[in-house]
Order: C-alpha cells, then structure tokens, then sequence
C-alpha cells in the first residue's frame, strides 16, 4: 500500500511538471503564433493591410520558427535544456509584449521574426525535457506526459478566445489591436512564472556519446516529409479561419466561443490521442491524425451553419497538436534517447518550412475573387496529401 501511493504520489508530480512546461508552448505557440488570428482582422482594418501582407507577417513568423529549429540543438547543447528552455520562453514573451508599441511594418516584422526564433527553441527543448520525464515510466504514463506538454498550446488557445474577443470585442480597430496584444503579454508572463519552477524540476536528456550524436535521417523520411506538409496545411487554417468567419458575417461572440472550443477540444484531445498514437506502428498514427485534421478543416467550407463551424473547431482543435504528439511518438520509439532532442529539432525544421510557405500561399489565394475561402482550400488539400505520404513511415527499433 505504501509503494503504490508513493508511486501516484510520484506520477502525480511528474504529471504536474509536465503541466508547468505545457505553458512553454501556450506562450510559443498559443499566444505568439495562433492567437495572431484574432488580432489579424483588426490590424489589417487599422493598419490598410491586404491578405497577402497579413500572410506575409505569419510567414515571418514562422521563418522565425525556422531558424530557431536550426539553432535548437546547438543552444540545447550549450546551455543545456533548462536553460535553453527558460532563456527561449523568456524573449518569446518579451517580444510579445513589445508587439504593440509601435504600428510600423518594420518592427513588427521583428517582434513575430524574434517570438519565432526563441518560440522554437522553447518548444523544441521543452519537449525534450517533457520526454526526459517519461523516460522511465511506462508506455501509458510517457504518453500522458507528452499529451501534457503538447496540450500547451490548446491552453494558450483557450485563453486568449476567452481574453480577446470579450475584453477588446467592442473597441474600434485602432486601439483593439494594440489592446489584445496587451493582454497576450499579460497571459505570456504568468505562464512563464509557472514555467521556471517545472524546468528547474526537470531533469536533463543524456548526453550523446562523443562521435555518436548523428542518426540516420532517411529513418524518418517519410515523417519528415508528412510533417512538412502537416505545417503548410495548418497554418493555413489557423491563420485565417477567424477572417473567413468574420467575413461570413460571425460577431465577436461567435468568434471567441469558436476559438475557446478549439482551444478546449486540443487540451482534452491531447490525452484521448496518446494511447492510440502509442499503439499504433510507424505512420499510422501520424495518417490517422491527418487524415480527421483534413475533414475538420473541410467543414466550414462546406457551410457556415453553426453546426458545420464547432464541428470544425471540436475536429480540427481535437487533432492538430496530436499530429505534433504523433510525429515525436515515431521518433522516440525510432531513435535512442540521445537522439530524441537532435530528431524533433530536425521534424520541426520541415514543419517550420512548411508553415513558412503556408501563409503566403493561403494569403495569395485569399486576394484572389475567390476569397479566403481558397486560401482555407489549401489546407484541406496540403492535409489529405500528408496523411498519405505518412503512410509510407516504416516501424523501426532504436539500434545503436
């Protein structure tokens, strides 16, 4: 009796560090990077953007997100992951709060290029600090640790639907937009208070042997070429669904009930997905993943009926942050544990390719007669492509 509740005691605090890194990616994910789609409409009212230029500024972010990737493991190596972890989380905020200062194109091009880089960091090294936590534990539990942590960004999500819409709904343009900036540094800074104390909780990944820190890419091919295509389809939707809502005459309620659905509907799906995406061999998991996430963002396009709109958001909110879950799952049964922080530096470098192009691409289209809804198009495409591809994903063992 003793062992077992020493043993939940044990789980329960793993499960509670695992949460206060959750808001590394609320902050790099949640709150830099999507919740951009509910200021977009006001900045490019206040500001005289086109679509192409509202695009442009998401892609800058995620070049941003793309170089950060390149330089993940480097820094992971020299500071180590803690540090690397709080240092990133750090400016991720900062740069968020420095977002509303000023309207110029030019420094605003910086902040969302700076919250990129230092978000994938935070990202790519939280993960490797969330995956250090399950090392030891079983299956089940390890799963659960990572749904966890990859649920952050459903919490960041959640929060701003809930903060946005209803504290700056009724302001005009011009100030809304400088106002819900406010309010994400706001959230970003108490998320960030909760994340040094789990990092410092944390305990490092194992170095890789001196001469042993390469592994074989072509290992994961097929799962790096999947998870390119997952960042184009994606943030395509992200990115510009609120628009295309906007413009189908939604009103701020609407909007914000239809972010915080998909923000919930990611958190909770984070722990319905991770024992199926442990079962499941090679890339299977990540084409099942995919392949729900296509439908979702598919639905709206079909009608805006209320019914169709939060079936999108519960669909696509409930799928997006597993194929993240999905795509680290193939790596960490593919590679050894030293390996682990090198291989997700390596996936989220596709991915951070991918959702570069997505933007501009959706963005172009959007310009178009058409409208948005092309550019909305494209993701659902980009997303049924990537499931096939992952298929093609083989089940390997780790070997040394």
């Amino acid at each position: 009796m003793v062992r077992s509740n020493l043993a939940r005691n044990n789980h329960t605090k793993t499960y509670l560090t695992a949460l206060g890194l959750a808001f590394g990616p609320a902050i790099a994910l949640g709150l830099a990077r999507f919740a951009y789609a509910l200021v977009l409409p006001d900045m490019k009212s206040a500001l005289s953007w086109s679509f192409t230029t509202a695009g442009v500024m998401n892609t800058l972010n995620a070049l941003g997100y793309l170089f950060g990737a390149i330089l993940a493991s480097p820094i992971d190596r020299k500071l180590g992951g803690r540090k690397a972890f709080i240092y990133a989380t750090s400016i991720t905020t900062a740069s968020i709060l420095a977002t509303p200062i000023s309207s110029n194109l030019l420094l605003l091009s910086l902040f969302r290029l700076i919250s990129g880089v230092a978000g994938a960091v935070t990202f790519i090294t939280g993960a490797g600090l969330a995956s250090e936590l399950g090392r030891r534990k079983s299956q089940t539990h390890s799963a659960v640790i990572l749904g966890i942590y990859f649920s952050g960004g459903g919490i960041g999500i959640a929060l701003s639907g809930i903060a946005i819409p209803n504290l700056v709904g009724s302001l005009p343009a011009a100030s809304a937009w400088r106002w819900s900036w406010i309010i994400l540094g706001v959230l970003a800074f108490c998320g960030l208070l909760a994340c040094i104390p789990a990092a410092i909780a944390s305990g490092e990944l194992p170095a890789a042997p001196i001469g042993n820190d390469n592994w074989a890419k072509s290992k994961l091919k097929a799962a790096i070429s999947s998870y390119a295509l997952f960042g184009v389809g994606y943030i395509a939707y992200m990115t510009f669904i609120i628009a295309y809502l906007k413009n189908q005459g939604a009103h701020s309620l609407e909007l914000s009930s239809f972010w915080v659905v998909l923000g919930v509907s990611a958190i909770l799906a984070s722990f319905t997905w991770s024992k199926p995406l442990e079962l499941l061999k090679g890339g299977k998991g990540i084409a099942l993943v995919m392949g729900v996430l296509a439908i979702g963002s598919m639905l709206p396009l079909i009608s805006n009926q209320p019914l169709f709109v939060f079936s999108s958001a519960v669909i696509f909110g409930g799928t997006f942050l597993s194929v993240v879950t999905a795509v680290t799952t193939v790596a960490r049964k593919t590679l050894l544990p030293h390996h682990w922080t090198s291989a997700i530096a390596v996936l989220t470098i596709s991915f951070a390719i991918g959702q570069s192009l997505g933007p501009v691409m959706a963005g172009a289209l959007s310009n178009g007669p058409a409208g948005v809804k092309l550019g909305l198009e494209l993701s659902t495409i980009v997303l049924a492509l990537g499931a096939l591809v992952s298929l093609a994903q083989p089940h390997r063992e780790p070997t040394s």
